[in-house]
């Protein structure tokens, strides 16, 4: 959907339903995604760059901000994915945008740094110990993160 600020990213939002009204108005109801950096929390290094949050926030809006479509996937289907197009994001957690409360509250760990997984990162499994680290690259070094 379009944002009311050009240089904002385009809001997301689930076509719930299509209508028109007596004068030929088409307006979408939406049930709208949220970025992390949008939420109550804000954005957490486990959150990755295509993340959303499904919130229960719902609205009606002209059909006219439609900008494109996107494909938002579930968190597993999208970490299955071969190939992450502009159009993929991701979600794993429902969003209750008037307390700032989401569902599920927890989520499980993978690495030794003891954070929930970030597909953006690159995860390693150590031959010896069968444990996962998160290797985090910068234009220097490597550096393999262990608790």
């Amino acid at each position: 959907m379009r944002p009311s600020d050009i240089g904002n990213p385009p809001y997301v939002a689930r076509v719930e339903k299509i209508e028109s009204d007596n004068r030929n108005n088409v307006k979408v109801r939406v049930r709208w995604y949220y970025r992390p950096e949008e939420s109550l929390g804000g954005r957490r290094q486990f959150h990755g760059a295509k993340e959303l949050f499904l919130s229960d926030h719902y609205d009606v809006q002209s059909a006219q901000t439609v900008e494109g479509k996107c494909i938002v996937h579930s968190f597993k289907n999208y970490t299955k994915l071969e190939n992450v197009g502009a159009e993929d994001y991701y979600w794993r957690f429902e969003y209750k945008a008037a307390t700032g409360a989401f569902t599920p509250d927890r989520v499980a760990v993978y690495c030794k740094c003891e954070m929930p997984y970030n597909p953006d990162d690159l995860m390693v499994q150590c031959e010896g110990c069968k444990d996962w680290y998160g290797v985090y690259a910068s234009l220097y070094d490597f550096r393999v993160l262990r608790a």
